[in-house]
């Protein structure tokens, strides 16, 4: 682990906490804007016995979904430091390596998981954003009009700005959540102070009760409740870049208790006022401060969809190096931190889709309708995940493993099947947007294992390689030719198809694979393994490790060949890159529309030349055809 993900000091530790409070929870953090508010959106009654039984649901939401599932358990299966459903699905695997089906199952499960992270992405930008800018229909009821333009110009600033990076803009982050998490329970305490009754509601006999006596109703009501948890998986995610305890310490002592105190507070001022359901957070506050709790809003909202966007990112990338993903131009925005990326196409597809979200429903209430079922979809593939690992890794018995496995389960399903009532409504939105990405992903996989088994089928061994060359008049030219192989058997296509036209052979050929492993890191003294072929030619094959989570940078990892005996000069020598011209048999087991969708993605997948950081002069393509 690094040295950050493993703190020595308690001045270390406290300020990776503080550090976390602002990237971390800016999601769940802001959740006191809009959940209570929508709990009650559909006219439950705002009595004390509701009130009180809303609020002991949200409790114990938060202490058995957040508390006990993610930071006690979830963020104890880390990937070599890392989490997030790719690092936990990629840990999984790591259990089925000789078993195909349990891997096909793993990955589809990651993968479905993944897709409605997407789905969220869009939401939580638009949701959040758009519920601060609603305090100004509190603060001046005049400029209800200006809600939807102010909303889309502070959305558009935040996607241009991810071209310039968040390393600048994130040292502002914790200083601006700690205030806001400050806020957030000072508001709360004052309102509890004037109705203490409601703290009753830390029983759970209260929110059960209320679940009987409403039946359909309080079935419903758990699809709004969700609402209080969102941003859970965040926890898990973000804890490569922080460590498990510094998360672990912000969530027990600050965050916790700070949106309780937020949420009991709004309990307490609708008890004690029933028509402050209108916006009860805004109206927590006293009137002089309601133009600069509207900033803070607005700024702590920026902040939480700022880390999603970023999830999108790190997420995008993490598929791409796995192979799930087409490969997209990647821009590092940080010389320090390798977890700082931006990629273009992402950012301007997300930023699209969150305008279009904006306009089409206009107000934080009608997202509510669309927002939670991805969400709860998402942690319901984590819960999956972790068994597997928990059974695999840990080796629980198969007791204590199945009842870990039922007890969250069931939770996920309560959350999960009221919000399948919201499909109508808006719920269809982030089930559309994650199944089209996963039928992208499923197509682009199904796509690569046909050529993988293309390209197997016509490999040729180096030994055959050597028995083919013996006699042919080849020109022997000085230097070294570096030819790009997808597999790690056998001598690629490019190499055989440059023999065969240009009949020439370099004094020094190099077969380079890149191996991405199901690890986020992988240390430089195992980066590289050469292998020698050839009894008088000069053939070496060449496989470079990388992490999921690691830029694959070939220029420099080349370098490290010396330590094995090979030494390259990168000033004399050739790339050799294949490109594929895709063709489908009559007969090709992809349908056609798989066909058109497989080969409209692999023409406008980047250049393998900008990803692997290839020198371009020195990057020789050749056209070859495929048929599938």
């Amino acid at each position: 682990m690094s040295q950050k993900q493993t703190p020595q000091s308690t001045e270390q530790l406290t300020t990776l906490a503080l550090a976390a409070i602002g990237v971390v929870f800016g999601d769940i953090g802001t959740s006191p804007l809009y959940a209570v508010k929508e709990v009650f959106h559909d006219g439950l009654s705002t009595d004390a016995r509701h009130v009180t039984g809303v609020l002991s649901l949200i409790f114990w939401s938060l202490t058995l979904v957040v508390t006990t599932k993610y930071a006690i358990f979830i963020m104890r299966a880390d990937n070599k430091g890392e989490g997030g459903i790719m690092a936990l699905m990629a840990l999984a695997l790591q259990s089925s390596r000789n078993n195909p089906r349990k891997q096909s199952f793993i990955v589809t499960i990651g993968l479905l998981g993944a897709s409605l992270f997407y789905g969220d992405s869009i939401l939580t930008p638009a949701i959040s954003v758009l519920s601060a800018v609603e305090g100004l229909q509190i603060i001046a009821p005049k400029l209800d009009s200006y809600i939807l333009p102010f909303t889309i110009l502070v959305l558009l600033v935040l996607f241009i700005v991810q071209a310039k990076g968040t390393g600048k803009v994130g040292r502002m982050f914790s200083p601006v959540m700690v205030f806001w998490f400050a806020t957030l329970a000072v508001l709360g305490v004052v309102n509890i102070v004037k109705a203490p009754e409601v703290l009753l509601a830390i029983n759970p006999y209260f929110g059960v009760q209320m679940l009987f006596e409403l039946g359909w109703k309080g079935f419903a009501i758990m699809g709004a409740v969700v609402l209080a948890i969102t941003g859970a998986e965040a926890l898990y995610a973000d804890m490569g870049h922080f460590g498990l305890k510094p998360i672990r310490l912000a969530w027990f002592f600050f965050v916790f208790p700070a949106l309780l105190l937020n949420y009991f507070g709004q309990g307490a001022l609708l008890i004690a006022n029933p028509a402050a359901i209108e916006n009860p957070f805004y109206l927590m506050a006293p009137d002089w401060a309601l133009s600069p709790l509207l900033i803070l809003s607005t700024m702590a909202t920026v902040i939480a969809s700022q880390a999603v966007i970023s999830g999108a990112f790190s997420i995008t990338r993490q598929a791409i190096q796995l192979g799930y993903c087409p490969r997209m131009n990647i821009r590092h925005t940080s010389g320090d931190e390798m977890g700082q990326v931006y990629v273009p196409a992402v950012n301007w597809l997300l930023m699209v889709a969150v305008f279009i979200l904006v306009l089409t429903f206009k107000s934080s209430s009608a997202l509510a309708s669309a927002y939670g079922i991805a969400v709860t979809g998402t942690m319901m593939t984590t819960t999956i995940l972790a068994f597997i690992v928990i059974q695999a890794l840990w080796q629980w018995n198969k007791v204590t493993s199945t009842a870990f496995l039922s007890f969250f389960l069931f939770i996920d399903l309560t959350f999960l099947a009221p919000n399948c009532l919201k499909i109508p409504t808006g719920g269809w939105l982030p089930l559309a947007v994650g199944g089209v990405l996963f039928l992208i992903i499923r197509t682009w996989i199904r796509g690569r294992e046909l050529l993988a088994k293309y390209l197997h089928e016509k490999r040729v061994l180096f030994e055959e390689l050597d028995e083919r060359l013996k006699g042919q008049p080849l020109v022997s030219v000085q230097g070294t030719a570096i030819y790009l192989a997808r597999t790690v058997h056998g001598v690629p296509l490019v190499l055989l198809h440059n023999l065969e036209h240009n009949h020439v052979l370099h004094e020094k050929i190099i077969v380079l694979t890149i191996v991405t492993k199901d690890e986020p890191y992988v240390d430089e003294a195992h980066r590289v393994k050469v292998r020698a072929f050839g009894d008088k030619r000069n053939f070496y094959r060449v496989k470079l490790y990388f992490g999921f989570q690691e830029e694959q940078d070939v220029r420099r990892a080349l370098q490290l060949c010396r330590h094995e005996g090979l030494t390259i000069d990168q000033k004399t020598v050739s790339f050799f890159i294949g490109t594929e011209r895709l063709s489908f048999r009559r007969l090709s087991p992809m349908p056609k529309w798989g066909r058109a969708l497989f080969t409209f993605l692999t023409h406008n997948s980047s250049s393998a030349i900008e990803y692997f950081k290839i020198p371009v002069d020195r990057v020789v393509e050749l056209g070859i055809r495929v048929e599938l």
